[in-house]
């Protein structure tokens, strides 16, 4: 998939939506909480609830690993099921990758080839030699960390260079952004830094951004889409919490489709400001 075919697919729906999927066995409803396929069941009701809201699942793969052999058959089976209810669904993996190059290319094995999953997030600071592996796999995005949301972000992304009169965020961006293309590489821009996104597009003005932080981490919708919107939107949009923790009770799935619900068509009129 092409930054074309997910331009295309963000007017179609209207939405430029992600949701993650971070799927803890301890916060499961009841009634799941204690069978064996409670994460993939917990999965496929928000998938079955919410896939036409969306252009993006997120699983961060964290969740699935705490599981052991049971996490990676819940991960597997929950992109098989995305799969089948549309190809046209961009799948995730929130993994923060990167290595030396033999070990990138496992990692991008992994997670491209055995769970066939379209986009990878990845480390960058073991420089491009780590993030080389990924790329080299077609039509699939590596989705590089630029600037987080987390408080330890001021340890270290905004150390500045007072020679090259750059933060090292800015540094990793304007070394980065020839290595691929807008067409398989993207970047994770923490919807709390959204006044940033306006230094950030002077930067990498073409390349998509993966924005987490909107919902539970008080991120702003309309403030991300002021300074980060592109021509073509340019924008995945992630929550995770906010929706698929919604409720606990059985109706977890009806409560999850009514705030995404409500971001969709946040989204939508945002849009239609902008196309």
């Amino acid at each position: 998939m092409k930054s074309e075919q997910l331009f295309r697919n963000i007017l179609s729906k209207k939405s430029f939506l992600c949701i993650g999927l971070d799927t803890e066995k301890e916060k499961l409803p009841e009634h799941l909480k204690h069978d064996a396929q409670g994460i993939f069941k917990f999965n496929k009701e928000i998938i079955d609830a919410t896939h036409d809201l969306v252009i993006a699942y997120k699983p961060n793969i964290a969740f699935y690993e705490a599981e052991g052999t049971a996490g990676w058959d819940a991960l597997e089976k929950t992109v098989a099921y995305i799969r089948r209810k549309s190809t046209d669904i961009l799948i995730i993996a929130d993994a923060k990758r990167g290595d030396i190059g033999n070990t990138s290319r496992m990692y991008a094995k992994t997670f491209f080839e055995k769970f066939n999953f379209d986009a990878l997030t990845v480390a960058p600071y073991m420089g491009e030699d780590s993030i080389k592996p990924f790329l080299e796999f077609e039509d699939k995005w590596t989705i590089i960390l630029a600037l987080t949301s987390n408080k330890g972000a001021d340890d270290f992304q905004y150390y500045y260079d007072s020679f090259n009169h750059q933060y090292l965020f800015e540094r990793v961006l304007n070394l980065s952004k020839d290595w691929g293309t807008p067409d398989n590489m993207m970047y994770v821009v923490g919807a709390t830094q959204a006044q940033k996104l306006l230094e950030i597009r002077k930067n990498v003005p073409d390349h998509f951004l993966l924005i987490p932080g909107v919902g539970a981490q008080g991120g702003s919708l309309h403030d991300v889409a002021a300074f980060g919107m592109n021509n073509q939107c340019g924008l995945i949009v992630n929550s995770s919490r906010a929706i698929i923790y919604a409720d606990n009770s059985r109706k977890f799935a009806k409560a999850a489709r009514a705030v995404a619900t409500e971001m969709q068509e946040e989204m939508q009129l945002l849009l239609e400001n902008y196309f």
